[in-house]
């Protein structure tokens, strides 16, 4: 690569630190997720090391930036796990709320999972968050049963709601945790 690559692609990733910082700072918009906000871009690059890095690497990922059309700046992020739950989460900001965002979005990537040959997803929400649930119904998603756990590394209970889509035809399987 010459120095004009390299310096495109500084400038790229400091973009996109820069919009998922916007997302990760919020505390209403990470209000219901596993993580507090962060404070600053460092806090923000961690984050990314230690949660997103990895997934490009494997030969079968499912981690995108949701952009406007109009700007292709990152407003926001959808992924579904590889592990066994095939855990389908997302996160946007809070101005982009009420849009239908996370719903158009997840319904291409649920198309995109399906093609590809997973046999499920599942998705959780804290029951004190139905908005997310909704997301859930709208990508196809249906209600399997609740849980309580004690939520790390919060430290308090939540009672959550785990949402199941069968790709397989298996329509009585539900996974369980």
């Amino acid at each position: 690569m010459t120095a004009v690559d390299w310096n495109f692609i500084f400038l790229t990733l400091k973009k996109d630190m820069e919009a998922l910082f916007l997302i990760l700072k919020d505390e209403e918009v990470n209000q219901f997720l596993p993580w507090y906000p962060v404070k600053n871009l460092e806090e923000t690059r961690k984050f990314y090391v230690e949660r997103y890095a990895s997934k490009y690497a494997q030969p079968q990922a499912y981690a995108y930036a949701i952009c406007l059309k109009e700007d292709n700046f990152p407003i926001g992020y959808i992924k579904v796990d590889m592990e066994e739950h095939h855990d389908f989460g997302y996160g946007l900001r809070k101005e982009f709320w009420h849009r239908g965002i996370v719903t158009e979005a997840g319904k291409a990537v649920v198309e995109q999972v399906k093609k590809a040959g997973l046999p499920y997803i599942t998705a959780t929400h804290d029951r004190n968050n139905p908005r997310s649930g909704n997301v859930m119904k709208k990508a196809g998603m249906k209600y399997c049963y609740s849980y309580e756990e004690q939520w790390q590394p919060k430290d308090f209970p939540v009672i959550f709601r785990i949402y199941e889509l069968n790709f397989d035809g298996n329509t009585d399987f539900v996974y369980r945790l």
